[in-house]
Protein backbone atom coordinates (compact mmCIF):
# COMPACT_ATOMS: atom_id res chain seq x y z
CA UNK A 1 0.00 0.00 0.00
CA UNK A 2 1.08 3.67 -0.97
CA UNK A 3 0.33 6.38 1.48
CA UNK A 4 1.01 9.88 -0.15
CA UNK A 5 2.27 12.18 2.89
CA UNK A 6 1.87 15.80 2.59
CA UNK A 7 3.28 18.95 4.64
CA UNK A 8 3.81 22.73 4.00
CA UNK A 9 0.25 23.68 4.89
CA UNK A 10 -0.75 26.95 7.25
CA UNK A 11 -1.39 30.05 7.59
CA UNK A 12 -0.49 33.28 5.49
CA UNK A 13 -1.90 36.62 4.83
CA UNK A 14 -3.19 37.80 1.36
CA UNK A 15 -0.30 38.40 -1.18
CA UNK A 16 2.03 35.85 0.75
CA UNK A 17 3.50 32.40 -0.83
CA UNK A 18 3.00 28.73 0.79
CA UNK A 19 4.87 25.61 -0.93
CA UNK A 20 3.19 22.47 -0.72
CA UNK A 21 5.06 19.10 -0.69
CA UNK A 22 3.69 15.53 -0.94
CA UNK A 23 5.74 12.35 -1.68
CA UNK A 24 4.86 8.58 -2.26
CA UNK A 25 6.02 6.14 0.93
CA UNK A 26 7.61 3.73 -1.78
CA UNK A 27 10.43 4.31 -3.69
CA UNK A 28 9.51 1.79 -6.40
CA UNK A 29 5.68 3.48 -6.90
CA UNK A 30 6.10 5.45 -10.60
CA UNK A 31 2.53 7.34 -10.76
CA UNK A 32 1.67 8.69 -14.44
CA UNK A 33 0.06 12.08 -12.90
CA UNK A 34 0.41 13.43 -9.34
CA UNK A 35 -1.21 16.77 -8.62
CA UNK A 36 -3.23 18.76 -6.43
CA UNK A 37 -7.44 19.37 -5.34
CA UNK A 38 -8.65 21.51 -2.90
CA UNK A 39 -12.07 21.42 -1.23
CA UNK A 40 -13.34 25.03 0.32
CA UNK A 41 -15.92 24.75 3.23
CA UNK A 42 -19.33 23.96 1.67
CA UNK A 43 -17.79 23.14 -1.94
CA UNK A 44 -16.69 20.35 -3.91
CA UNK A 45 -13.44 19.30 -4.40
CA UNK A 46 -12.20 21.23 -7.42
CA UNK A 47 -8.75 20.34 -9.40
CA UNK A 48 -6.12 23.46 -8.84
CA UNK A 49 -3.11 21.45 -10.77
CA UNK A 50 -1.75 18.13 -12.57
CA UNK A 51 1.91 17.45 -14.07
CA UNK A 52 2.41 14.37 -15.65
CA UNK A 53 5.54 11.92 -15.33
CA UNK A 54 6.83 13.56 -18.66
CA UNK A 55 6.43 17.19 -16.82
CA UNK A 56 3.54 18.35 -18.78
CA UNK A 57 1.08 20.66 -16.71
CA UNK A 58 -2.43 21.66 -16.30
CA UNK A 59 -3.62 24.62 -13.65
CA UNK A 60 -7.15 25.92 -12.97
CA UNK A 61 -7.60 29.01 -14.43
CA UNK A 62 -7.95 30.55 -11.41
CA UNK A 63 -4.96 29.60 -10.06
CA UNK A 64 -2.76 30.47 -13.62
CA UNK A 65 -0.05 32.49 -13.01
CA UNK A 66 0.12 32.36 -9.25
CA UNK A 67 0.55 28.20 -8.48
CA UNK A 68 3.20 26.32 -10.02
CA UNK A 69 3.23 22.64 -10.18
CA UNK A 70 6.60 20.59 -10.20
CA UNK A 71 7.77 17.07 -9.47
CA UNK A 72 10.52 15.46 -8.99
CA UNK A 73 10.00 11.75 -10.15
CA UNK A 74 13.49 10.48 -8.27
CA UNK A 75 11.95 11.11 -5.42
CA UNK A 76 8.36 10.03 -6.05
CA UNK A 77 7.20 13.88 -5.03
CA UNK A 78 5.59 16.79 -6.13
CA UNK A 79 5.15 20.58 -5.10
CA UNK A 80 2.56 23.04 -5.45
CA UNK A 81 4.14 26.75 -5.39
CA UNK A 82 1.21 29.32 -4.75
CA UNK A 83 2.42 33.13 -4.70
CA UNK A 84 -0.32 35.81 -4.40
CA UNK A 85 -2.23 34.03 -2.20
CA UNK A 86 -5.92 34.84 -1.75
CA UNK A 87 -8.54 34.56 0.64
CA UNK A 88 -10.10 32.21 -1.44
CA UNK A 89 -7.63 30.12 -1.58
CA UNK A 90 -8.32 28.99 1.35
CA UNK A 91 -8.92 25.37 1.25
CA UNK A 92 -7.90 21.95 2.23
CA UNK A 93 -5.59 20.25 -0.26
CA UNK A 94 -5.46 17.16 -1.41
CA UNK A 95 -2.51 15.25 -3.10
CA UNK A 96 -3.35 12.65 -5.41
CA UNK A 97 -1.04 10.28 -7.36
CA UNK A 98 -2.16 7.82 -10.32
CA UNK A 99 -0.55 4.51 -10.96
CA UNK A 100 -1.94 1.70 -13.13
CA UNK A 101 -5.64 3.43 -12.90
CA UNK A 102 -5.82 3.73 -9.44
CA UNK A 103 -5.83 6.81 -8.05
CA UNK A 104 -4.32 7.31 -4.25
CA UNK A 105 -4.90 10.46 -2.12
CA UNK A 106 -3.39 12.36 1.14
CA UNK A 107 -4.66 12.87 3.85
CA UNK A 108 -5.20 16.78 3.53
CA UNK A 109 -3.41 19.99 4.51
CA UNK A 110 -5.11 23.24 5.31
CA UNK A 111 -4.23 26.13 3.47
CA UNK A 112 -5.82 29.38 4.95
CA UNK A 113 -5.53 33.05 3.89
CA UNK A 114 -6.35 35.87 5.48
CA UNK A 115 -7.44 38.81 4.56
Amino acid sequence: QVQLVESGGGLVQAGGSLRLSCAASRSSFSASAMGWYRQAPGKQRELVATVTTGGSTNLADGVKGRFTISRDNAKNTVYLQMNSLKPEDTAVYYCYAVNLFVTYWGQGTQVTVSS
